[in-house]
């Protein structure tokens, strides 16, 4: 059984890579801060325009600093957008995510290349 999914609609995210099947995704993990951002809003933690605004803010704070805009970056700057909005809702810290960061970072360090990266439990 599936279950529908509230993907935001062209006119709600316009520059959202997508081909005619819906999103597409370079990494695995652009595809999980995807699934992340669209649980997060269907679970009313923010909507789709206080979204797109957050992620705008985002890309236009890269494009000053010198990002050609080419697309290549889109999903950093999701990342940043979503880890700043659930920063400010309080769904977490800035400490608590630096410090996931650098859990992951000792973990990928650690882990032989091929291999899953594992967190620690207590990270």
């Amino acid at each position: 059984m599936t279950s529908e999914v509230n993907v935001p609609t062209e006119e709600q995210l316009p520059s959202l890579p997508r081909d005619e099947d819906g999103p597409v995704f370079d990494e695995p993990w652009q595809a999980q801060a995807f699934a992340m951002t669209v649980w997060l809003h269907e679970q009313s933690h923010f909507t789709w325009p206080e979204w797109a605004d957050h992620l705008g803010t985002e890309i236009a704070a890269a494009v000053d600093a010198g990002d050609p805009d080419l697309g290549d970056t889109y999903f950093l700057h999701w990342l940043k957008a979503l880890e700043t909005l659930v920063a400010e809702k309080g769904l977490t810290t800035s400490d608590a995510l630096a410090e996931r960061k650098e859990a992951w970072d000792r973990a990928a360090h650690a882990t032989p290349h091929g291999q899953p990266i594992v967190l620690p439990s207590d990270s």
